[in-house]
Order: structure tokens, then C-alpha cells, then sequence
């Protein structure tokens, strides 16, 4: 993945602020929101990167899609409206989310799967990534149907791939041979 330098200096900003005022957690629970929300949604994010949006219709949207954000969060939005950088919103949200977790020495680690993963396998995903990181671990699932089954954990800079449609590639590449 990768983000903007900008993104990561809002980030930054948004996170050094939070600290100060206490209130870290909460914007860490909204940026988790925002994330979600954005990223699930294709429209809102055409909505938010379209230069023929007003700033005023951006960020009343935004102000109506995260009713009951933290103060600190509404601010960010602002910001990145007044500053023409609301196309960047999610890149903040997933840089405030990451900062945050190294800050409390905990890593972030994703599992994509094609289908919903059980609690079991999420206990056992969750056991294996903290073998690998050495510390406390955030598990984030992704669904990906396109890697027709197993799975992909990524923790850091490492990489499990144990995906069904990995697997055939191997093997079709092997055959070219």
C-alpha cells in the first residue's frame, strides 16, 4: 500500500493533537470508521475526489455520514475539505490508524480470505501473527474472493500467502515450463 507523504503528515498533525487532548482512542475508533465507510463505498469516494463537489457539499456530507465523531475528527475533515484534500481521507484515516498502533507498540496484521473467517481461525491467524511480529497484534480481515480460498496474512514487511489462487499460479507456471 502506498500512501501519500500528505496523508501521512495529516496523519501525523491529527494523531500529535488526539495525544495532547487525551482523546487518541476515540479518534482511533473514528478513523477505523471512516476507513470502513469509505472503503466500502465507491461513490463516496468518487463523491470526495470530484473536483465539481463544492467544499461546502463535501463537508456537510461528511459531517452528516459521521454523526457523533470525535471534535478532533470533524476538525480533520475540515481541514482536508478547506484544503482541497479530501480525496486523501481514507489515506489519513489508514495512516492515523497505523501511527497510532505503532505508538502503543502494536502492529497491524491483515488476513484476506475469500470468505468470512470462524472465531477458531481467527484465534489461530491471530497466534501465528504475533509469532511473527514479536508483540501485540491488530488483526484486520479483508474479503477477496478472487483468491478462491485459504488465505493471506500480511504482518509488516512479511507475507503468508497460502491462497488457493496463488497456489494455481505456481502450478501453471510450473506446467510452462
Amino acid at each position: 500500500m502506498r500512501l501519500s507523504r500528505a496523508a501521512s503528515r495529516y496523519a501525523k498533525a491529527i494523531l500529535d493533537l488526539a495525544v495532547e487532548k487525551n482523546e487518541a482512542n476515540a479518534v482511533n475508533e473514528d478513523m477505523k470508521t471512516v476507513l470502513t465507510t469509505i472503503n466500502g463505498n465507491k461513490e463516496l469516494r468518487d463523491f470526495m475526489s470530484s473536483p465539481l463537489i463544492n467544499a461546502d457539499q463535501k463537508r456537510g456530507a461528511l459531517h452528516q455520514i459521521f454523526k457523533g465523531v470525535n471534535q478532533i475528527s470533524t476538525n480533520a475533515f475540515d481541514l482536508l475539505v478547506t484544503n482541497k484534500r479530501s480525496d486523501i481521507l481514507m489515506d489519513v484515516a489508514t495512516m492515523y490508524i497505523i501511527r497510532f498502533e505503532e505508538m502503543n507498540k502494536r502492529e497491524i496484521a491483515t488476513v484476506t480470505t475469500a470468505v468470512e473467517i470462524t472465531a477458531d481461525l481467527e484465534q489461530k491467524v491471530l497466534a501465528k501473527a504475533k509469532e511473527l511480529a514479536g508483540k501485540e497484534i491488530t488483526l484486520e480481515k479483508k474479503i477477496d474472493e478472487t483468491i478462491l480460498g485459504g488465505f493471506i496474512l500480511r504482518v509488516g514487511d512479511q507475507e503468508i500467502n497460502a491462497s488457493v489462487a496463488n497456489k494455481l499460479g505456481a502450478l501453471k507456471r510450473e506446467f510452462a515450463q
